[in-house]
């Protein structure tokens, strides 16, 4: 009985060496090594250096200079310890309320944009911390943005068709646009913007 549980014993000492030792720790170096941003949070800084963010977390914008990404229900919105979605149902009252003001508020925002709001920008989405929109969505917003940065709207064309990432190896999921790096890549061509939306709470 006596060498049985050494057996043992050895056997759970050798595993938790191998898989809560050697096992993270090599897959952590490795990792450091080959894909170094992606392993420490796809952090976005600014051209000094200041950490701004992360490319896979969306925030919140305010500024009519800037694009807005979709709505969040995680924590108070765009809450990166909260990921979360509303849980309302496509029968939820409050979620049409919601909806229906907040597509009120993008009208008033955005007089010279074309076409009805997209639904995208009313919609939040599972995590509430999508990061991205569809170009259509980015493109629908421009007219403010050029605006409010008092700059032609082709220049701010170019710099979205510029962020706009493909389909994944070409063929998985749709073309798509990171809202914070398309504002910072603004910001670094035509400088911060200002004259915060006063609708808004926080964000930038």
């Amino acid at each position: 009985m006596v060498s049985t549980l050494v057996t043992a014993l050895r056997a759970c000492l050798v595993t938790l060496v191998l898989t809560g030792v050697l096992y993270p720790l090599t897959v952590t170096g490795l990792s450091q090594v080959l894909f170094p941003d992606e392993a420490n949070g796809s952090l976005v800084s600014r051209e000094k250096g200041q950490v701004v963010g992360s490319a896979l977390i969306s925030q919140g914008f305010s500024r009519a200079g800037y694009f807005q990404p979709r709505p969040s229900a995680a924590g108070n919105g765009h809450d990166a310890t909260a990921s979360s979605g509303s849980n309302l149902g496509p029968t939820s009252q409050k979620l049409r309320e919601r909806a229906v003001s907040d597509a009120e508020r993008l009208r008033q925002e955005n007089p010279d944009a074309s076409g009805p709001v997209p639904a995208e920008l009313v919609t939040a989405s599972g995590s509430g911390l999508d990061p991205h929109l569809s170009p259509e969505a980015v493109r629908w917003q421009v007219p403010r943005v050029a605006r409010a940065r008092h700059v032609d709207s082709q220049r701010i064309l170019a710099v979205v068709e510029a962020n706009t990432e493909g389909r994944t190896f070409g063929i998985l999921g749709e073309p798509r646009v990171n809202v914070l790096l398309l504002n910072l890549a603004l910001d670094r061509q035509f400088g911060e913007a200002s004259h915060p939306v006063h609708t808004m709470s926080g964000g930038h």
